[in-house]
């Protein structure tokens, strides 16, 4: 029995340790794509390539700002950065429709422009994850900065997030 309460207040502990980690399950969908499913090719380098609509639900009340980072980790250099948004309104729920921001910062894409690119894989299938992030507070971040800036900007203040995993294939 005594074993059994353990396990118990450690699978407890390991929900607050998520939560307070950012464990907040954030819903994040498109109406042009399902989730796993391709993404139209309007929405990428071989169409307009400009951003897909994104409807954003369920941010945590006590959120400040949301950041949005859409990233490809299929690239044959690494993980790829195509956009990137950061103090989002936690109360919109449809935050970004096609090729509009209607509030909040972006930052430079790994494309070096300032700005969403959409997927562009050099071969076969890639997979691009559209990651939105609850953060506790507005992250102190100039337009443009780096990916590796607005992650450093965000650790220890996620405070809930979510994904929506696309795919595509050149043509």
């Amino acid at each position: 029995m005594k074993s059994l309460i353990a396990v118990g207040c450690t699978f407890a502990a390991a929900a607050v340790v998520a939560l307070a980690a950012g464990g907040g399950k954030i819903k994040i969908s498109s109406p042009t794509f399902a989730a796993g499913a391709a993404i139209p090719a309007e929405f990428t380098c071989d169409g307009a390539n400009v951003s897909p609509p994104l409807l954003i639900e369920g941010a945590p009340v006590e959120a400040k700002s949301l950041a949005l980072i859409v990233d490809d980790p299929d690239a044959p250099s690494g993980l790829f950065t195509h956009w990137i948004i950061w103090n989002m309104d936690p109360k919109t729920r449809i935050s970004m429709p096609e090729a509009h921001v209607e509030n909040g910062i972006e930052g430079k894409n790994d494309f070096g422009k300032v700005g969403y690119g959409g997927p562009c894989p050099p071969s076969g299938t890639h997979r691009y994850f559209f990651k939105v992030f609850a953060l506790d507070r507005m992250l102190d971040l100039k337009p443009g900065a780096k990916r590796q800036e607005v992650d450093a900007a965000m650790k220890g203040h996620v405070i809930g997030q979510g994904q929506l995993m696309g795919k595509y294939s050149k043509k």
